[in-house]
């Protein structure tokens, strides 16, 4: 029933201060800090791992998990209707908040009241305090024009491109992220560098987090596809040739760029050198459809050529100049691109999923049955012994749904349950979620702790990948502690339904760390959760984060489209202002990156004199001004 309609509510005395309406309140909100207090007896041994410096923290977080752990829907809108606040904004200083409304009801009541009691852990200052001082305890001081910091995801060129680095540095990147899941120890070493170079030469301070990879599963290598070499002209829109096709000819072994050329091709040296400008080149494509060139240009290392018709080269094309006797007219050609390993797959397809191997596409018999699934190996096989028969499973984001079948030892079996309706390619190196499965994972893979021999040395904060139980985190603090990187500040990656299902365990156990944040990792917790969950899953992390005072990440896909391609979705815009609720929103790489660096902090400035994390700020508006319009 609306809250609203209830005939209880629309009863209610006219007169605010009504004294049995007040003592009621009063009796409601004493037995819930009476179980705020309980609650924190019940859970001492989890805050006692975060120590004294963290023990105010610790106790908010017990006390608002108590307090969420009913519904105080009907207490809020009574408290409400009194002009009082409905406890709704009290993540910081829960307890303080319950006292402070207790004080004026028994003001109201004409009730005696003692003041805050003492066994307030923060207060509506302190508390906001404490996550401040988080907050610049990991990610360093905010900048002075905006709340909220910026985090870059850095592509792997930054490891040769110190100016890429300097220009994210001076366009206002406030930390840098390292996935450790990609390159290698030598290009995070170099990133690393040249954020410590850029960050000296602007003269303010740039923090590096290096994620660990984590037990990510992926799908493994995909067999390539054939060598083909497509060559297509642009054409307008009456199907005349408008740009030919660029075509650069270089000699075998040669890796000489062609200037111009589109695409580049590899002959033999001693025909290439008989070629002219204006030469035409013969050869039959693929589809035996004969097809010409012209050498329009000698270039170093090379001859540049136009072809207007398109044509399709494997390595049986040969190549052969026009109408001159020479002594080689003709030549092979070398160096095509092999296509991208994928497999096609389609609603009500099977796909094996191997321990090891090649995956390959299904193979068919001579009326094009389809005779063996397709297949496709797991990084993890360790993980293809713990599914069950009608399990879950995604692939790639959850582009690709399916559900288990079978469970054998050469494989399992996945019915392809819902994909788009053209079907969808399956390549290496794609996420697979396990939303139903139950998995026994460390959280720190052997691969992990050869990384943290670097990340101690290099790394101002590290990345726990796929954090879901507190000795999760235990165990990074004792590797760290070994090798002498205690001071490091942790970042909890919460990017699977077990991880935010134990959240709060996971942030009792970090409070005991020097600093420590949490990271929304929303693309795998789409999937993970159900992205008709994703919205609410969000709201509950920033909010059991605000009660730990941890300073939280608002991450995956902000600004993507932008980032990528240059212009925003208008979603996008809506989204990255949202994250002004967190202390750092985080940007991915992207050919557009410094663009949606802009972007973004255009937003958040504008936004931070509206919203600070669910609190609504009434900053003057500017919009309405009918009196100025005389």
């Amino acid at each position: 029933m609306d809250m609203l309609m209830d005939p209880a509510l629309q009863a209610a005395p006219a007169c605010a201060w009504d004294a049995p309406q007040c003592a009621a309140l009063i009796d409601e909100l004493r037995a819930l800090r009476a179980a705020m207090l309980e609650h924190e007896r019940t859970l001492a041994p989890w805050m006692a791992e975060a120590g004294a410096p963290r023990a105010a923290s610790a106790r908010n977080l017990a006390h608002y998990l108590a307090m969420r752990g009913t519904d105080v829907r009907r207490l809020q809108e009574r408290l409400a209707r009194l002009g009082l606040s409905s406890l709704g904004r009290s993540e910081s200083h829960v307890l303080a908040n319950l006292d402070k409304v207790l004080g004026l009801l028994h003001l109201l009541a004409g009730r005696p009241w003692d003041g805050p009691a003492k066994d307030e852990p923060a207060g509506f200052g302190s508390g906001r305090e404490r996550l401040a001082q988080q907050a610049e305890a990991l990610f360093g001081p905010a900048p002075a024009e905006r709340d909220v910091r910026i985090m870059v995801t850095l592509p792997g060129t930054a490891a040769q491109d110190a100016a890429l680095v300097g220009a994210l540095v001076h366009a206002g990147m406030d930390v840098a992220r390292i996935n450790c899941a990609h390159d290698d120890p030598a290009a995070w070493t170099a990133m690393a560098s040249h954020v410590r170079r850029a960050a000296a030469a602007s003269g303010r301070p740039v923090k590096v987090l290096m994620d660990l990879a984590g037990p990510k599963i992926r799908t493994g290598a995909i067999a390539a596809g054939p060598a083909v070499l497509k060559i297509k002209p642009n054409r307008d829109d009456y199907g005349q040739v408008s740009t030919p096709a660029l075509v650069g000819l270089r000699a075998m072994g040669s890796a000489t760029p062609i200037f111009g050329a589109t695409a580049v091709i590899d002959v033999e040296p001693d025909w290439l050198a008989q070629l002219r400008a204006g030469d035409r080149v013969d050869f039959v494509d693929a589809r035996a459809a004969s097809r010409r060139m012209t050498v329009i240009d000698e270039r170093p290392g090379g001859v540049l050529l136009e072809c207007r018709q398109t044509a399709y080269l494997t390595p049986e094309t040969w190549l052969r100049i026009h109408g001159r006797d020479l002594r080689r007219p003709d030549t092979p050609v070398y160096g095509l691109p092999a296509a991208v390993g994928r497999i096609r797959l389609f609603r009500g397809d099977t796909l094996r999923l191997v321990p090891e191997g090649l995956g390959h596409a299904a193979s068919h018999g001579e009326h094009d049955r389809r005779v063996s699934p397709a297949t496709v190996p797991c990084t993890l096989p360790q993980v293809l012994e713990q599914l069950h028969k009608g399990e879950r499973i995604w692939f790639d984001d959850g582009r690709i749904v399916g559900a288990i079948r079978r469970v054998a030892a050469r494989g399992v079996d996945v019915e392809i349950t819902d994909v788009a309706d053209e079907g969808q390619d399956l390549l290496a190196d794609k996420g697979i979620n396990l939303p139903d499965s139950t998995l026994d994972l460390p959280a720190l893979t052997d691969k992990d702790l050869a990384d943290l021999d670097l990340v101690a040395r290099h790394a101002d904060i590290v990345g726990l990948s796929f954090a879901q139980s507190a000795q999760d985190v235990r165990d990074l603090r004792r590797e760290l502690d070994a090798r002498g990187a205690a001071a490091l500040g942790l970042m909890l990656k919460i990017e699977t339904r077990r991880g935010f299902e134990h959240l709060p365990e996971l942030l009792f156990a970090a409070l005991g760390a020097n600093a420590a944040g949490v990271m929304i990792a929303r693309g795998d917790l789409a999937v993970e959760c159900g992205f008709e969950r994703l919205a609410e899953v969000q709201e509950e992390i920033l909010w059991a984060c605000e009660a730990a005072h941890m300073p939280v990440v608002w991450a995956t896909q902000v600004l993507e489209t932008l980032a990528k391609k240059g212009l925003p979705s208008r979603a996008e815009i809506t989204d990255a202002a949202m994250g002004e609720r967190a202390e750092c929103v985080m940007l991915n790489k992207g050919p557009h990156i410094l663009q949606a660096m802009r972007t973004l902090d255009d937003v958040l400035r504008r936004m931070q004199g509206h919203q600070a994390k669910k609190r609504p700020l009434l900053r003057a508006l500017k919009s309405w001004n009918l009196a100025s319009r005389g």
